[in-house]
């Protein structure tokens, strides 16, 4: 029998809290293009690639290129009537901005220029700076800035965005696509697969390796764990918040064993939410006035017209991002603050707070993608506006409702999944605070396998 051949580890061990269920593990030594998810609850907890940084610096540059031709070339050319409008990306926001929903434009701007901007640049800076003989200064600092920042790129949604409204236009005017629609539909694929082909882990361990960190790092095992240790939310290092005055020393980010006030501040962000949830569905979005005459639509209202118009698939992608999406975040989060409240203490299995904990990463991701009724009202806004003849306008309920999209967004971030294990007794060996002085060197509860 001939001996299989074995792949060469790229990566060390390491000792890591899961972020969602708190389980300290190791993440053994692994070979590029290897998972290692928490043996606990299933969370991902590394995933390594071939070549991480050059891959992906090649990617992000690409989608650089594509980025700026979708900003700078035409979206949309539309015709009624002899009268031909050319729209690039940026019109929608302009748009907005002279109806007087400023709040609105700022929203889409941030989501699909500021953010994307900053996550391309800040990554092409550090992972082009990596390869330098020469660091340039505080890449620790960029790369986190840009991976925080990225969570709010949503250009994925804003395709699905211009494909509402590209189908809705139909039956009002005459649209011809321009290139920026069809390099936003190719950025889109390059966006996943530089994320794919991305190991945030091995851009901090290079970091890490060139001396680039907040501060010393502290000489310790990779087995070690002692009460009171917890891992950085940005750069996933297990470290002592009482001995690095409460800063991740590699990162430099605030590190706490659970996030301060979780509870409280995910449950205020909940209740305004579902405050706004009402006028954002009252209210209307948008009006479409043809001939000088046209009726205030909701988003429901809007569904009802896609199916009176025959569009089945498409009522059905509104009525699920935009109503039901908002929704169950909002019954997912009471049920998740429910399970981690303290008076809520009470044994449970390992299999229910997995389901919940995978309903925490659902919740999470979802919310994004209500973003596509915005972006689709923005991009009516300015593509037409033919007089009398046919305009459609933005309504003060797109307001309210991008307002529950950012705050539940907001709620999910603010929320940590780990409470739900603490609070069933499968954290025993947290203690409720961490003491000035380090404890007893204590074995770990489990290792990944």
């Amino acid at each position: 029998m001939s001996d299989e051949a074995v792949p060469a580890a790229v990566t060390r061990p390491q000792l890591r809290e899961c972020p969602a269920c708190g389980q300290f593990q190791i993440v053994p030594a692994l070979a590029a293009d290897m998972r290692s998810n928490c043996v606990r609850c299933g969370t991902l907890l590394r995933a390594t690639r071939a070549d991480p940084i050059g891959r992906h610096l090649a990617l992000t540059f690409a989608a650089l290129v594509l980025f700026a031709v979708v900003w700078l070339g035409m979206l949309m050319k539309v015709s009624a009537a002899g009268i031909v409008h050319e729209t690039t990306l940026d019109s929608g926001p302009l748009e907005l901005v002279d109806r007087g929903l400023w709040p609105l434009a700022l929203a889409v701007s941030f989501t699909t220029l500021l953010a994307s901007a900053t996550k391309f640049l800040g990554t092409i800076y550090v992972l082009g700076g990596l390869r330098l003989r020469r660091l340039p200064p505080n890449l620790r600092g960029v790369f986190r800035v840009a991976r925080k920042v990225g969570t709010w790129s949503m250009l994925e949604v804003l395709l699905l965005g211009v494909f509402v409204a590209y189908t809705k236009l139909g039956d009002l005017v005459t649209i011809e696509l321009g290139p920026a629609v069809y390099a936003l539909g190719v950025l889109t694929v390059v966006i996943v697969w530089a994320e794919v082909a991305l190991d945030p882990q091995a851009v901090w361990d290079e970091i890490e390796r060139r001396g680039q960190t907040h501060a010393a790092m502290p000489i310790a095992r990779l087995y070690d764990y002692r009460p009171g240790a917890a891992g950085c939310e940005t750069c996933g290092l297990v470290c002592m918040p009482a001995e690095t005055g409460g800063r991740c020393p590699r990162c430099g980010t605030s590190v706490h064993e659970r996030k301060p006030d979780s509870l409280n501040r995910t449950l205020a962000l909940v209740i305004a939410a579902a405050v706004l949830y009402i006028p954002a569905n009252v209210y209307p979005v948008l009006t479409v006035i043809q001939l000088g005459s046209g009726l205030p639509s909701t988003i429901l209202g809007g569904v009802e017209e896609l199916l009176a118009s025959g569009l089945y698939p498409l009522a059905a992608l509104v009525f699920f991002a935009s109503i039901l999406v908002p929704l169950f975040k909002l019954l997912g989060l009471c049920l998740m603050l429910w399970t981690a409240h303290p008076a809520a203490r009470r044994p449970s299995g390992s299999r229910y707070l997995s389901r919940r904990t995978f309903l925490y990463h659902i919740v999470a991701w979802i919310g994004r993608w209500s973003m596509v009724d915005i972006f689709m009202e923005s991009l009516l806004g300015a593509l037409v506006q033919f007089g009398r003849l046919v305009t459609i306008d933005p309504g003060i309920g797109a307001v309210a409702f991008c307002a529950v999209v950012f705050i539940t967004i907001f709620a999910a971030e603010s929320f940590d999944p780990r409470l739900m294990w603490d609070a069933a007794g499968r954290n025993p060996y947290r203690l409720p605070q961490a003491g000035p002085a380090p404890g007893p060197r204590s074995p770990l509860p489990r290792f990944a396998s």
